[in-house]
């Protein structure tokens, strides 16, 4: 694991050696084939038919010295997913303050999770994917600001980064692409190592805003709080200019080939319709020479708190102090709003469970096949699916 840590660092800072001086060209890729075994079952994007694009992809990195001390890197990253459409990934310039310190700016991933810098560089981890119930933001940039400070703490190996930006993208949320601005995003990364055990602590806030006009549903219920003058409960679903957290702790042990990982990581925003949000996994691998084998957990439970259900009232007092019901116009029979609400709410909820099996073959010095057994519980809807992945990661 150290030296593929090793290898994916040289690829993402730009220090791998090349025959250019001052130009250096990297790339990675991935490509893997997948398919569900349960007729009809779905899980992570793949069906009952085999699908080689889903979780395939390749990279490029060019990084560039303009001057002593700054540089510049840009990534151009093309998905499966998207056809192998490529867009520009990473783009930003990179000054170093002092032997320890640099300051970057552009637009770089978000630091959420241990794994954030590698997370499209399958070669730098041993599953096919990292555990999905806690990387499962669909989103992983930001533009704006990077400051990142190494030093040592006692016999301990410190790095701090402290980022301050933006994002604007579209973003899976109420449906699968809603525009999304988290403003004024502010976090601190802090990892302590002593070579062989590594600690981790993240914090992210920021104002966050969803366009929710992708929903019909969920539209149409906050333009009838509107109509019945009910601006709190609108302020309450709606996901404009709320506040919003990140927190992420993880532990990482690679000591006489035995492997460990764990992460946990909450998220929410503060007065909307959308669930808090936790998640978590524990893994445990064991490296035998060139193969490396290992087992993971991993889970979520996202629920609203019971303090936002009932929050709508079923009638509002008019002139004369007549009771007017609050309901859905032209429902036969009526449908209340408050019953509306807290349909959207319980909607938000998930709970889940994920058991993975992993075996990896470093057949190559800069390639690895590898392939994943995953079995998903869903515990609120009662259903399984069972996904088999295969496929190689390498880098160049």
């Amino acid at each position: 694991m150290k030296k593929r840590y090793l290898i994916a660092s040289l690829l993402l800072t730009g220090f791998a050696t090349s025959s250019y001086a001052d130009i250096r060209v990297n790339g990675f890729a991935s490509i893997y084939g997948g398919q569900t075994l349960g007729s009809d079952d779905a899980l992570y994007n793949y069906s009952d038919e085999l699908d080689w694009q889903n979780d395939s992809l390749f990279a490029v990195q060019v990084s560039a010295d303009v001057m002593d001390g700054l540089s510049a890197t840009a990534q151009l990253l093309a998905r499966g997913s998207d056809d192998f459409n490529a867009e520009f990934e990473w783009a930003y310039l990179t000054y170093e303050v002092s032997e320890n310190s640099q300051l970057s700016a552009g637009k770089m991933r978000i630091p959420f999770y241990r794994y954030s810098d590698f997370l499209d560089v399958g070669y730098a981890y041993r599953w096919v994917r990292p555990p999905q119930s806690v990387y499962n933001l669909s989103f992983s940039t930001y533009e704006g600001l990077s400051y990142l400070h190494n030093s040592t703490i006692g016999e301990l190996d410190s790095s701090l980064q402290l980022m301050v930006g933006a994002v604007d993208t579209d973003i899976t949320a109420i449906t699968d692409s809603d525009a999304a601005e988290l403003k004024d995003t502010i976090g601190i990364n802090w990892s302590l190592s002593n070579g062989w055990l590594t600690g981790r602590v993240a914090y992210f806030v920021s104002e966050a805003s969803i366009d929710v006009s992708g929903s019909s549903e969920l539209s149409g219920l906050l333009n009838g709080l509107q109509a019945y003058g009910l601006n709190q409960q609108y302020n309450n679903l709606a996901i404009e200019e709320d506040d919003a957290y990140f927190a992420a702790i993880g532990i990482g042990i690679d000591y006489n080939d035995i492997l460990f990982d764990a992460e946990y990581t909450q998220f929410e925003i503060d007065n909307s319709i959308l669930a808090k949000q936790t998640q978590y996994y524990v893994s445990l691998g064991y490296r035998m020479d060139l193969v490396t084998l290992s087992a993971t957990y991993e889970g979520n439970d996202d629920e609203n708190s019971n303090d936002q259900f009932n929050q709508v009232p079923r009638s509002i007092t008019g002139p004369g102090g007549v009771q007017i019901p609050v309901v859905a116009p032209g429902t036969n029979p009526p449908l209340y709003l408050q019953d509306a609400t807290n349909l959207a709410l319980a909607s938000q909820a998930a709970k889940s469970n994920a058991y993975s099996f992993t075996v990896r073959y470093d057949f190559h010095p800069s390639a690895a096949f590898k392939v994943e057994f995953t079995h998903f519980e869903d515990d609120l809807s009662n259903n399984d699916a069972d996904l088999v992945t295969f496929g190689v990661d390498l880098v160049f």
